[in-house]
Formats: structure tokens, C-alpha cells, sequence
């Protein structure tokens, strides 16, 4: 896990964390699709699992639902251990990809299903209780409705009423918006964490889309060949990746490797020259990492970032193509035989001269080799 994986820790001692994995793997057969993975959801959190495929955020989450059991390792609720708990008695809603709503059953039955298992929260009766989620979820003619009639993202947040309706103490979504187009996803994901927010309810989301987890997330945890790579608040994990696979995952980015050639000393930190192919880039650093020169260090500087004509340190390269996405404008370059990416709001093209200043890159790695 990277170096921010202690910020998940509880409050404090007296406060145990609402969900915890504790050096939780899950093999099937040789294969590990978690492993050895620890980290702690806050109560309250909105927490997200992000990552590639196959990377084991969905086994993850099924992990904790209980659809799954570990190989070795242990899963708690609130401190206690839930290991041979059923789903059913975990006190957890599940929203799955495809809703999974029954067609048989109107929208208000498919609202109260879990009601037939358990008593509505704070003494409400099963009418009141669908009524009032589907007031919550926007959807407040809709109990009579077939699930066939309505959208997409009008299911989607049926099926989240019918996950919140007995009251979980957690709720589990798998991927809900995945199906759906890009705009219809980025106002959803808006009513989604607005619902979280009003009823405080702790959440853990799997995506593979890094712009919605940066978007939604108290924390995001991505990761990579079953375990957490980096586990942070999203500001954290797109300005300061521990990896060079978060930097580059998370987001535009351009990475750089070189050999350090020379440190100068400033107030507070320190700069240091490092020699990629032949290029001399200055990049910040600190102190406390005691950089010296011979050392190895590759560090990423983000499109938005390097400036046409300008910064302390320039590279001249070849615009390869430009992608106008409205507000701004994605441009490829080759620089050396390696693509670099630039944000800017006007066309290029031809040779350019690109730079950026030593604080405005982030070092993800150094070794003495």
C-alpha cells in the first residue's frame, strides 16, 4: 500500500472503524484477486475502489457483502469480526450493475422488498418508508410504474431506494452507472453523493472511471494487482501519487525518469537537476528525502501544468495530434520518441517548446540504483 495508507486509521481508539479489512487475501485456485490487502472505512465515509480491470475492487467489495469469504484474513464491522455472517444479516445494501430490479413487481413493491425481511427504520410504516425513499431518489410518482417504462438512471436510483429502504449501516455499490451514457453518469453521480451526504450513511463504491471516484470520494483507495496502491482523499491522489502506476492511472500525466546530476540547497527544500536522455529537468525536492546526486528519480509533471514557451525547465517537441474537448484542448507530443500530454486552450501545431517551473513536479520515486 502506499505511504498514505495510515489515513484510513479510525478517529480514535474508542471509535472503531465502520468497515476494516485486516490482511485480507482471496485466492481462487493459484490465483490471488485480493491479496494480503488491509485499510479501514471511516463510519459516514464515502469511500471508492478504483482500478483497471481485474484489478479485485469488485471482489473486494463482495468481500465485505459477504458474497465472498476470505481465504485468510479478517473482515470487521464497527470492530467486530463478520466472518461466517450471511449477506443477509451483515446490515448491508447492495446496488449491482445491472439494478437487478424485479420486472414482475411495480416500483414501489420493488422499493419494499427488503421490508418483507425487516422493519422500516424509526417506527415508519412500509408505505411511509417507500415514499419517503422515493422522494429522496427524485422518483416520487413512480410507485406504480413498471420498471420497464422508466430510464436507466431512473432504475438505477430505484435500485438504490430498494437498497437504503430497511436502513443498512452500509451501503455497496458495484459499478451502477456504468451502463449509462457520460452526461447522464456525471448527473447521477451528483444526486448519488448528494443522497450519501443527507443520510450519512457509510459507502463503498467500485468504478473503473478515475474522474467519477475523484468526483464523489471522501477517499479513494486504487488499486492495482488485488491491493490498494494508494489510499488517500482524491485531492491527494491526483496532486501526490505514491506510484508511478497511481500517476499515471489517475488522470492525464507525464512521467519522466533520470539520474540526478546535482542538488541545490533552498530554504525548506531543495532542487535537483536530473538528466533525462540528455535532458537536464529541474524538479523539487525534499530535504527529508535526502536526495543526492547518482540517485535514480522519476517523477510526473500533470498536463495542465507545462506551459507553451515557458517555465525553468524546456523541452522542445513535435505536436502529434489535438484533441478539442471544449474547454480546453488535449494535445499529444513527441518529445524524443515519447508521448507527452498538454492542456491548453488554443490549437498547436508544428515544433513547440513546453516547460514547467521545479515545484510543479511531483517526485514518485527515488532509489540509489
Amino acid at each position: 500500500m502506499g505511504s498514505e495508507g495510515a489515513e484510513g486509521a479510525a478517529d480514535s481508539p474508542t471509535d472503531p472503524p465502520a468497515v476494516e479489512l485486516d490482511g485480507v487475501t482471496k485466492r481462487y485456485g493459484d490465483t490471488a484477486a485480493v491479496d494480503d490487502v488491509s485499510f479501514q472505512v471511516r463510519e459516514g465515509e464515502f469511500f471508492t475502489l478504483v482500478g483497471p480491470s481485474g484489478c479485485g475492487k469488485t471482489t473486494t467489495l463482495r468481500l465485505i457483502a459477504g458474497f465472498e469469504e476470505p481465504s485468510s484474513g479478517t473482515v470487521r464491522f464497527f470492530g467486530d469480526s463478520v466472518a461466517g455472517v450471511p449477506p443477509e444479516d451483515r446490515d448491508v445494501g447492495v446496488v449491482f450493475q445491472n439494478y437487478a430490479l424485479f420486472p414482475h413487481m411495480t416500483v414501489g413493491e420493488n422499493v419494499g422488498y427488503g421490508l418483507n425481511f425487516a422493519d422500516p427504520p424509526e417506527g415508519a410504516t412500509r408505505d411511509e418508508r417507500v415514499a419517503e425513499l422515493l422522494e429522496l431518489v427524485d422518483l416520487p410518482d413512480a410507485a406504480d410504474r413498471d420498471p420497464e417504462s422508466l430510464s436507466g438512471g431512473q432504475r438505477q436510483r430505484v435500485a438504490m431506494a430498494r437498497a437504503l429502504a430497511p436502513g443498512p449501516d452500509l451501503l455497496l455499490l458495484d459499478e451502477p452507472m456504468s451502463a449509462l451514457d457520460a452526461q447522464l453518469r456525471e448527473r447521477l453521480r451528483v444526486q448519488v453523493r448528494r443522497i450519501q451526504s443527507e443520510l450519512g450513511i457509510t459507502t463503498v463504491y467500485v468504478t473503473h472511471d478515475q474522474e467519477e471516484a475523484l468526483a464523489i470520494s471522501d477517499r479513494v483507495a486504487v488499486m492495482r494487482d488485488g491491493r490498494p496502491e494508494q489510499v488517500a482523499p482524491p485531492r491527494t491522489v491526483y496532486r501526490e501519487p505514491s506510484s508511478r502506476f497511481v500517476a499515471e492511472f489517475v488522470g492525464d500525466n507525464n512521467a519522466f525518469a533520470g539520474r540526478v546530476t546535482a542538488i541545490e540547497d533552498a530554504s525548506g527544500s531543495a532542487v535537483a537537476a536530473v538528466d533525462v536522455d540528455g535532458e537536464v529537468l529541474r524538479v523539487a525536492v525534499d530535504k527529508a528525502n535526502n536526495v543526492a546526486p547518482g540517485d535514480r528519480l522519476t517523477f510526473c509533471v500533470r498536463p495542465e501544468y507545462l506551459r507553451i514557451g515557458a517555465g525553468d525547465s524546456r523541452l522542445t517537441a513535435t505536436v502529434e495530434s489535438a484533441e478539442f474537448l471544449g474547454e480546453t484542448t488535449r494535445v499529444t507530443l513527441d518529445w524524443g520518441g515519447r508521448d507527452l500530454v498538454v492542456r491548453t486552450r488554443d490549437p498547436l501545431s508544428g515544433e513547440i517548446v513546453v516547460g514547467f517551473d521545479p515545484e510543479d513536479a511531483h517526485v514518485i520515486g527515488v532509489s540509489g540504483e
